[in-house]
């Protein structure tokens, strides 16, 4: 699987890294997100950061050209997307757009991306479709996806004898996933999903839903959202009492932003799945603590995966000095990626996979500084936490 997803990547091209060179004299890199929405606070302004420290740290240059970065908010609307993304490949010359938060949106561009032959480096979109059954050789994912956020957060819960659930789900593709996903859990151990109910992007009273959630009396309120989707449920959540009722309340795809928002008094006891915290290792606690000085607060791992992302192209195009799509990703499947000094890889279909880490909030007295927010209580390994090349159900792409 691996010598045909690389050969057809060089295919593709119809070069090798003997021929290869860089169009424009430069790489251009398009940072693509959600600047004023939902999900702004996670990704935004400090995922545009994030790139630049890339860039910084990779000395400005790669291959012995130079770096832009210019941006653009695609407004969580896929048609947006789609226009600026064709703009930018067919005259703006970029080479890679990263971020992407959306998966309604990233699907579109995966098509126009594999079309135009340039690359995606998805940090904000969840679906594990992205590495799936619509995988792409010019498309890598690179933070953590439905089947991993769900599985944890469900395995955890299921360990503490929590077996009855009720789903809140963002009706659209990534909340979807999330619910799915869990709910394959819960009933491989013997629980149950007495209920659910969904709710458009952007809802800003949870009131009727939440109120069927309590009534329920599922024993696990499982909110598979983003953004401020998961903070405004979580908030209203504590006004209507169902945590002091005895239900818990999941957050399947929580940001350590969403909890700085909604406060500890209010989040104390929530189960979160992640691959990125600040204060997990020296290594994270450095990048951290630099991107807080410029952005004034801690990143999310969606920000870390841009960082990440970002570092690791470069590094691939310095060393096959080419921005061609096909040979720069062949080459990231090649090298190790460098995860805040921890090594992990990224499998065939573009997914990068890493250990995950299984977080309790901490109740307001068990925090000792800001942003002090999360205990590890379990560590899911790599090989578990993601779908296997075998089993993701990517195809190998086919020579065009």
């Amino acid at each position: 699987m691996r010598r045909l997803i690389i050969a057809s990547l060089l295919l593709c091209s119809g070069a090798t890294s003997a021929f290869a060179e860089f169009s424009d004299n430069k790489i251009i890199i398009g940072v693509m997100g959600d600047q004023s929405g939902v999900v702004a606070d996670v990704g935004g302004p400090g995922s545009i950061l994030a790139a630049r420290m890339a860039v910084e740290d990779s000395g400005g240059t790669a291959g012995g050209v130079p770096v832009e970065i210019i941006t653009a908010d695609h407004q969580n609307k896929p048609e947006v997307a789609s226009a600026i993304a064709r703009e930018w490949f067919d005259r703006r010359g970029v080479d890679v757009i990263v971020d992407l938060p959306h998966s309604g949106v990233v699907f579109g561009l995966m098509a126009i991306a594999t079309e135009k032959k340039r690359s995606l480096m998805i940090s904000g979109a969840a679906s594990v479709e992205i590495t799936g059954g619509r995988c792409s050789p010019f498309v890598t994912h690179w933070t953590d996806d439905t089947y991993s956020l769900a599985r944890g957060t469900a395995a955890a819960l299921m360990q503490q004898d929590l077996k009855s659930w009720y789903f809140l789900t963002a009706d659209y593709a990534f909340g979807h996933d999330l619910e799915k996903d869990a709910t394959r859990l819960v009933e491989e151990r013997g629980g149950k999903v007495i209920g659910s109910a969904r709710h458009p992007l952007g809802t800003a009273d949870f009131s009727a839903l939440l109120l069927r959630a309590k009534s329920s009396q599922a024993q696990v309120v499982a909110l598979a959202s983003a953004g401020a989707d998961t903070v405004n449920a979580i908030k209203q959540a504590g006004q209507f009492g169902i945590m002091r009722g005895g239900q818990r309340v999941a957050a399947l795809h929580a940001f350590v932003t969403d909890i700085n928002s909604v406060g500890l008094e209010a989040a104390q006891g929530l189960i979160i799945t992640t691959g990125f915290y600040w204060n997990d290792t020296d290594g994270t606690r450095a990048f951290s603590e630099r991107f807080f000085k410029a952005h004034g607060r801690m990143p999310t791992r969606e920000q870390a995966g841009v960082y990440t992302s970002v570092l690791h192209y470069l590094k691939a195009a310095d060393k096959a000095k080419s921005d061609d799509a096909a040979i720069v990703n062949a080459e990231m499947r090649k090298l190790p990626v460098d995860k805040f000094g921890q090594q992990v890889r990224i499998q065939e279909n573009g997914r990068v996979i890493y250990d995950l880490g299984v977080y309790r909030v901490k109740s307001p007295a068990e925090s000792k500084a800001p942003w002090d927010y999360y205990e590890r209580i379990a560590t899911v390994p790599a090989d578990t936490a993601f779908r296997s090349i075998d089993t993701a159900g990517c195809a190998a792409p086919s020579v065009r």
